[in-house]
């Protein structure tokens, strides 16, 4: 088994972060922030160090598939200057990646697919033009699978990316190679995105951070399919960050959210502050098994001790409630909602439905999310697997429909991976996924938290808990 050990990719749970650039990049952006604030490090030192590791690491994990070091050494240099002349931006000089799926300006943009290996976009996207505002070195792009279809990241393009801990498995996808980037201390930052878990599941494959935020939360204008400017109408894909704890996330955020203002005018924009502060109070439902597919009993039993951490710590935690909808139905209906718009979208593709049947889908769209805004009038979060197992050996498998995995024993349709991105994808809920454990062969596992609409300061929030939590143990 060819891998990188553990110390290698220097999870932040068990780091502490001292001035030295390689340690602020594994204990992430918002650490790496006040660092160069406080001029502790120059970013010049932690774009070398980030340089440096990307070329010690990424020629075995293929992950860092675009790069852009000149410029982001250019970018360093003014991040210093800015710094020496008492700027502040909340970013500056914080080495990153992004998605290859994001137009970068003067960078290919082909989301793995050969016939778009040339297409260089000439304009940054919103969220990019964001980053780069607020002072982030961006040192290149990440690997991803071809369309940004899979949970493992291989294309004819890029080739393949691995898993950091077992080159024979998969990192997770489609933001596999942003989960990867920052689970080896790459980069102290990753912008991925979402559909069915994109960011969720690599996150848990690689013991990482990230976010799923509410739907329309964060811009999406520049992340889209080559050549075109905006995902489809009813696609309801989102943009979200990857990285080494909690306040990176909220650091993320603070830069990100708001207002396009190619479709709103510009304003004052605020999410609300976390429901709880302390792990007292908070009320959590458990939830840990599915109608639609197994849940391997290491990851069943790492979310059940989750909760019990935070009940340990005065959550009040229930793992049954009738307000929950049905997760059978949620996972038919998102799945029906993503096929349709996909189909309808392709090449010479139409639509598999009738208009009646596609807003009678809409329509149950509208009751579950109905169900969930009662849910959590009673409850301020759901902890739930992000994916129903660890890291899974590479499926070479080209027909989806003829693709297994075992999971304890049980033969697993290989879509139905995707089953518990669906409860917040559906409901277009903030979803933060957190590490919380390891697998008997040391593989990470993590937890999703889910929450209310718009309230994802208190899913981020919530995982900081369970980091002090677990930590306390």
């Amino acid at each position: 088994m060819n891998s990188i050990s553990m110390a290698a990719m220097m999870p932040v749970f068990t780091m502490r972060a001292t001035h030295d650039p390689t340690a602020l990049l594994a204990a992430g952006a918002a650490r790496s922030a006040r660092a160069l604030a406080a001029g502790q490090v120059s970013a010049a030192d932690l774009c070398e160090a980030a340089i440096a590791r990307i070329e010690a690491l990424d020629g075995a994990l293929n992950a860092v598939v675009v790069r852009d070091f000149a410029r982001a050494r250019r970018q360093a240099a003014e991040a210093d200057a800015a710094l020496a002349r008492g700027e502040r931006r909340p970013l500056l000089g914080v080495p990153m990646t992004v998605k290859e799926a994001f137009n970068v300006a003067g960078l290919p943009t082909c989301w793995g697919l050969p016939p778009f290996r040339d297409f260089v976009p000439p304009h940054d996207a919103i969220a990019v033009q964001r980053l780069k505002a607020a002072g982030a070195v961006i040192l290149g792009k990440t690997n991803v699978p071809p369309g940004l279809a899979d949970w493992q990241c291989d294309n004819p393009v890029y080739g393949r990316t691995v898993h950091p801990l077992d080159h024979a498995r998969t990192p997770g996808g489609s933001s596999g190679g942003g989960a990867v980037a920052v689970a080896t201390g790459m980069v102290a930052l990753e912008l991925g995105s979402d559909l069915t878990g994109s960011l969720r599941v690599p996150a848990s494959f690689c013991g990482v951070y990230t976010h799923k935020p509410s739907e329309g939360l964060l811009p999406t204008r520049g992340f889209a399919f080559p050549g075109t400017e905006e995902a489809p109408s009813g696609l309801p894909s989102v943009i979200g960050p990857i990285g080494h704890c909690a306040d990176d996330l909220l650091l993320a955020l603070q830069v990100l959210s708001g207002p396009d203002a190619a479709h709103v005018a510009k304003g004052c924009f605020a999410l609300p502050a976390p429901r709880r502060t302390a792990a007292k109070n908070w009320r959590v439902l458990v939830v840990t098994k599915h109608p639609q597919a197994p849940v391997a009993a290491e990851v069943r039993a790492t979310v059940e001790g989750a909760g019990r951490g935070l009940a340990k710590a005065g959550a009040v935690v229930t793992e049954a409630s009738d307000l929950l909808p049905d997760l059978a139905e949620i996972g038919d209906t998102y799945d029906q909602i993503v096929q349709t718009v996909l189909a309808h979208v392709e090449p010479g593709g139409r639509s598999p439905m009738s208009r009646h049947a596609w807003f009678d889908l809409l329509a149950t769209r509208t009751r579950i999310r109905t169900q969930l805004r009662a849910l959590f009038t009673q409850f301020d979060a759901v902890l739930c697997p992000a994916v129903g197992c660890a890291a899974f050996e590479h499926v070479s498998e080209p027909d989806f429909n003829k693709r297994i995995l075992t999971i304890d024993g049980v033969a697993t349709p290989y879509e139905a991976l995707g089953v518990w991105a669906a409860l917040a994808s559906l409901g277009g809920l903030p979803a933060t996924v957190a590490p919380a454990g390891f697998a008997k062969g040391g593989l990470p596992l993590g937890v999703q938290i889910v929450g209310p609409y718009f309230e994802d300061r208190s899913t981020i929030a919530l995982a900081r808990l369970l980091t002090r939590t677990a930590l306390e143990k």
